[in-house]
């Protein structure tokens, strides 16, 4: 298998042995670039520039999604090309944008995940050639997230001063929504994903009704992931209050555990809520 060699401007493969784990975590990453990279494709070419303006997006907004599609595509090329013949292959998706509208602000929801799932999955990776690599393409995820949302909706460009780290399976659970089918030559991934949980839209301070039905047990703490932190609240009744000052794009899940929520302990989720605020830190209320 390939290692990088790095030059000031252009990279090279070169046959550098990697680990198991190392191999595994690039095909996860290559999993969620193919995914990113059908997204944006479809997108564009449904919707064309006129498109775009009739949803009020800026007249600049589909020129840049097109470089983001390069960039993803980039991202496919570049981690099919170091695994060789163990690279996973695109799946099957299925999108629910009906417009340049939902496409934008579900592309903010994609890039934040993709965020999410480098900074989770650096961890992981014991080759510092690819952990630079890694390193390099969260950055340019994390400017594909704060610009859509800034830029295009109108919201913050970030959550907090910290990434959420999510773990793969974490991770997984949220791709899987988009996902119909792999092919059966794919390589298996050590992965699973947790069932779903369904939380109430709502603002912080808010009670709300919490739905896992498929769990194995059900579930007694939200854990709500923003930045570094994890907040616990009790589910009572069915119902959980959302905590005060959440910001951004925020992840909860269910577990059945008052301080701990990995994947050992989480009986379902994540599930992806959303606070926008304004510049003055202002919760953005819809419709408002």
């Amino acid at each position: 298998m390939a290692s990088l060699f790095f030059t000031p401007y252009s990279y090279q493969i070169v046959s550098i042995r990697f680990t198991f784990a190392d191999a595994t975590v690039l095909n996860f990453a290559l999993t969620l670039e193919h995914l990113e990279n059908a997204f944006y494709t479809g997108a564009l070419a449904k919707f064309d520039q006129k498109a775009f303006l009739d949803a009020g997006l800026p007249t600049w907004a589909r020129g840049r999604f097109s470089q983001v599609a390069d960039h993803e595509k980039t991202h496919v090329q570049f981690l099919s090309t170091a695994l060789g013949d163990k690279a996973v292959q695109p799946c099957t998706y299925n999108f629910p944008y009906t417009d340049p509208k939902s496409f934008a602000a579900l592309s903010q929801i994609l890039e934040g995940v993709g965020s999410s799932a480098y900074t989770g999955a650096a961890q992981l990776i014991t080759n510092k050639d690819y952990l630079t690599v890694a390193a390099s393409i969260l950055s340019t995820e994390a400017r594909h997230a704060s610009w859509v949302a800034s830029a295009v909706n109108k919201m913050g460009g970030w959550s907090s001063a910290f990434e959420v780290p999510l773990s793969l399976n974490q991770v997984f659970t949220l791709a899987a929504n988009f996902i119909v089918s792999c092919p059966s030559t794919n390589p298996v991934l050590p992965v699973h994903a947790f069932p779903a949980l369904t939380i109430q839209s709502s603002a912080p301070g808010q009670s709300v009704s919490v739905s896992a039905p498929k769990a194995t047990s059900q579930p007694t703490y939200v854990a709500f992931f923003t930045g570094l932190d994890k907040i616990f609240v009790k589910i009572v009744d069915g119902k959980v209050t959302i905590p005060q000052d959440l910001s951004g794009q925020v992840y909860a899940v269910a577990t059945n555990n008052a301080t701990v929520a990995t994947d050992d302990t989480i009986v379902a989720g994540p599930a992806i809520l959303m606070f926008p605020r304004d510049s003055n830190n202002n919760l953005i209320v819809a419709n408002a």
